[in-house]
């Protein structure tokens, strides 16, 4: 079991899970930039059909998850989780190809922030709440000529993180230690499977546009997971939330320096809201549950529930990069 509390934890390895993290973010956005390049070749689904199968390549040999052993019990969260795996990467990628990377990395962390607002349940989260609608305001700018369907694509890729966060719970709890998710990758890359074989045969496939998705499966997926797992074991998982929130700040540096998707001051502005907004609801809880730990408590009168979606963000920091 990782322990991720803060007694124990030295701060030079504090600092050293900071900036594996940090890394991992960073390994993650240029991964999805470095997808971009594919996109006029094979498309936003051809793209998230080779990343899918990247990550089961990696993932699957190395856990080699017992599928024959799994009950319909744990198996119908593991194809739920697939499908929410394979949703999230394509509304993402496909939200990037149409409103850019940073506006659509930002959109998509509307999930995770949404899932934090909601297992709060302080008074204090209604200021984020509010700190993060004039973020979303900000960066899509509503007016006539704002696009749409990729805002849309953004707030679906969202949705399903949201959806990540709920499943993993449900899977963490009734299959043993990280097989679900195995499992859940062979059964999104399986789904995927089909497409990329259409992708390739339909339209001529050049080999750098092949080699920039496999870098996005690299990069975006692989990568980061082993990072993350890393920094699990140095830093509280509360910082590894607030730390994840860097994210969109990354994509849209990325986004302007190397792909020259120019935002405009408002828009910055909106990505630092939303940010703050994340960063706030991990800071004002954890601050919530030392003050709550500190105060005399009765005897309990039920047992204690089980692990929630406290800690979605730790997790769903994760649920982008692992497949």
């Amino acid at each position: 079991m990782i322990d991720t509390s803060e007694v124990g934890v030295k701060p030079s390895r504090k600092a050293g899970g900071a900036a594996t993290l940090l890394a991992s973010a960073l390994s993650n956005q240029l991964g999805a930039a470095t997808a971009s390049f594919a996109f006029p070749v094979m498309g936003p689904i051809g793209v998230v059909a080779v990343r899918q199968l990247v990550a089961a390549a990696v993932l699957l040999p190395v856990v080699r998850p017992r599928l024959r052993e799994l009950s319909w019990r744990q198996w119908w969260p593991v194809l739920l989780l697939a499908v929410s795996f394979g949703t999230m990467n394509l509304g993402l990628y496909a939200s990037i190809q149409r409103i850019g990377l940073g506006l659509a990395v930002t959109l998509e962390f509307l999930g995770p922030l949404a899932v934090a607002l909601i297992s709060s349940r302080r008074k204090s989260s209604a200021l984020c709440a509010v700190v993060a609608a004039f973020g979303v305001l900000a960066i899509t700018r509503p007016e006539a000529s704002m696009d749409v369907v990729g805002i849309g694509l953004g707030l679906i890729a969202a949705c399903s993180w949201a959806a990540y966060i709920l499943l993993n719970r449900t899977v963490g709890q009734r299959v043993q230690g990280i097989q679900g998710t195995a499992a859940a990758t062979g059964v999104s890359a399986t789904l995927f499977l089909p497409v990329a074989v259409v992708v390739f045969i339909s339209q001529p496939i050049n080999g750098l546009a092949v080699l920039c998705a496999v870098a996005a499966g690299i990069f975006a997926s692989v990568l980061p997971y082993v990072a993350d797992l890393i920094a699990l074991r140095r830093v509280p998982a509360n910082m590894f939330g607030v730390l994840m929130s860097i994210n969109p700040v990354f994509a849209a540096v990325i986004g302007a320096v190397i792909l020259h998707q120019d935002l405009a001051a408002g828009q910055w502005v909106g990505i630092g809201l939303i940010v703050a907004a994340n960063a706030g609801v991990l800071l004002l809880r954890e601050r919530g549950q030392g003050a709550d730990s500190a105060s005399p408590k009765p005897e309990p009168a039920r047992s204690t529930p089980g692990p929630g979606v406290g800690t979605a963000p730790s997790a769903a920091a994760q649920g982008d990069r692992e497949l």
